[in-house]
């Protein structure tokens, strides 16, 4: 078996970009099959839908995993920064 050289990092990142896009993925399919089954059984009687929960709280989840993955908030730029930091700190010992 040949031996790939990669960057750990990356590779890192490329697995969690991958797991999301498989979350995305599931996400889109079992909320359509909830709301499919909610719409097919008569709607209940509640005012609420009951499938809206499933895909509110399982939405939450969803976007924190997405800004975790692809960084929204500046993440990564963080890290560049304080690791050039502690680059600059070790050079001045």
């Amino acid at each position: 078996m040949e031996l790939i050289n990669r960057d750990p990092q990356l590779w890192r990142q490329a697995k969690a970009r991958a797991r999301f896009k498989a979350s995305l993925f599931t996400y889109f399919w079992v909320n359509a099959l909830l709301w499919t089954i909610w719409a097919l059984t008569g709607r209940g009687s509640y005012p609420i839908p009951w499938p809206l929960w499933a895909t509110f709280f399982w939405g939450i989840g969803l976007v924190a995993q997405g800004v975790g993955v692809y960084g929204l908030w500046g993440r990564d730029r963080l890290v560049e920064r304080e690791y050039e930091r502690l680059l600059r700190q070790q050079k001045e010992l």
